[in-house]
């Protein structure tokens, strides 16, 4: 399934990652690393789906918008610094010099969009499939990443070629 993004859209997700990206700095690092459990009001968006899918959906969302951006760049910067953890980003910086592309996508271009399934979990992680999306709705191609994150922390520790 495609989804088409406008510029409410586009700038919804945005002000999303900005609002997340400012809440961060305003909650100590103790703070962040509390178990997290879902409020009385908060909304399921799939059953099937995990608490750090939905954090890997949501940093896809934010970041391919910010790397598609003319002036992303610092707001991409911002996002894998919060949604990656630290070892996780040396390690993307090394590959990124090696191969002239971005490491997230790894892809030297900026899919139209993508799609989260969450995967299995264990050993103190867990995993999503990433469908990212190229090409127009009529003919469109898809690469597959898989997306390890942390289940402590929520923050993604890996990202490999899925296919």
């Amino acid at each position: 399934m495609t989804r088409t993004r406008s510029a409410r859209r586009t700038a919804g997700r945005t002000l999303l990652a900005s609002t997340l990206l400012a809440a961060a700095v305003a909650v100590p690092a103790a703070a962040t690393a509390a178990p997290r459990e879902a409020s009385a009001g908060a909304t399921v968006r799939d059953d099937t789906s995990t608490q750090e899918s939905r954090l890997v959906d949501d940093f896809y969302s934010a970041y391919v918008d910010a790397v598609a951006a003319e002036d992303g760049g610092d707001l991409a910067s911002a996002l894998r610094g919060f949604y990656l953890t630290p070892g996780f980003r040396a390690r993307l910086a090394d590959w990124e010099a090696a191969n002239h592309a971005d490491g997230v996508l790894l892809a030297q271009d900026v899919p139209v969009d993508h799609l989260v399934t969450p995967g299995h979990s264990g050993a103190g992680h867990t995993w999503s499939t990433v469908r990212l999306t190229w090409g127009s709705p009529q003919d469109p191609t898809y690469t597959y990443l898989t997306v390890r994150s942390d289940l402590a922390t929520g923050k993604i520790s890996a990202i490999r070629d899925g296919a």
